[in-house]
């Protein structure tokens, strides 16, 4: 008897999209494993599990009987991790997103930005800080985004951590997945020289983008382009899961920002845009 669908779950068009990937790391891990693949369930239900977990932020225990049992589904979510096919499957799903928008596979530029997030009891008080300047506790997340919003880097550390260590890392990552086409990062004032440096060892130009003093006592003025990854922060949000850092272990945590993302790319491979012709023929 098949079960009653959850908002979360994938249509059998997104599906089509990411099962060759699963299948294929499954077929490799199989030929890599004398005793195979020590758990048999439906794949696709485990990412729905995933999705829905994201989106509800529900403990591992509290996933819906009807889906695969808890144990099955972070079983799947450790192993993918370890494997890297979360990252594989979400950078696959970008360079599409891109190319259906007729841009080029690699962007040229990305938004760097960090946030820091609470954290939940029982995270190990060593993988977390306070955040000296947003009197923040809990956990820093850092972003690399191109100015679609897709994700091409993501980082957690301690909320202690200074954001030159995030924009090191997230530049290093933007870097190997981008290739020689990255030109240029954008990033704020609290990024210091380290990271200016850090780019120009990686022929990045990376760009201060500083408030404009007439904007003091406005409140909250989006910079231009820096607003892209500000954006993506707050949509990340609408996935209580992320709203706060239940995970024990901060590559965990960006485990689940990659797997939000390709939720949110599978949406816009599968869902018809309109082009601006057809908004016209509407309106007449």
């Amino acid at each position: 008897m098949e079960r009653e669908p959850y908002p979360s779950d994938l249509s059998d068009e997104q599906w089509a999209l990411i099962e060759p990937m699963i299948t294929a790391w499954k077929q490799d891990r199989v030929s890599r494993s004398a005793t195979g693949d020590p758990r048999s369930c439906d794949l696709r239900e485990v990412v729905n599990a995933l999705l829905y977990q994201n989106r509800t932020g529900c403990q591992w225990r509290c996933l819906p009987h009807d889906l695969p049992t808890w144990s099955a589904v972070f079983y799947y979510f450790t192993l993918w991790r370890k494997d890297g096919l979360d990252q594989r499957i979400q950078e696959i799903l970008r360079c599409q997103v891109r190319e259906r928008s007729r841009r080029l596979e690699d962007p040229s530029l990305v938004i760097i930005d960090t946030q820091s997030i609470r954290v939940a009891a029982g995270v190990p008080e060593k993988t977390t800080g306070l955040d000296a300047s947003k009197k923040t506790p809990g956990r820093k997340r850092g972003l690399a985004v191109d100015v679609m919003g897709l994700i091409t880097g993501v980082v957690v550390l301690a909320a202690s951590a200074h954001d030159n260590e995030a924009g090191i890392a997230l530049l290093d990552q933007a870097a190997e997945r981008c290739g020689m086409c990255l030109e240029k990062a954008l990033v704020d004032q609290g990024f210091k020289d380290a990271v200016i440096i850090h780019g120009a060892v990686k022929e990045i130009t990376v760009e201060v983008v500083r408030r404009n003093p007439d904007d003091r006592g406005k409140g909250f003025v989006p910079q231009p382009k820096r607003w892209i990854v500000e954006q993506v922060n707050g949509t990340l949000m609408l996935h209580r899961r992320l709203a706060r850092d239940y995970d024990h272990r901060p590559d965990n945590a960006a485990s689940r920002v990659y797997w939000a993302s390709t939720a949110g790319m599978l949406r816009r491979l599968t869902t018809p845009t309109p082009a601006w012709r057809d908004d016209v023929e509407l309106a007449a």
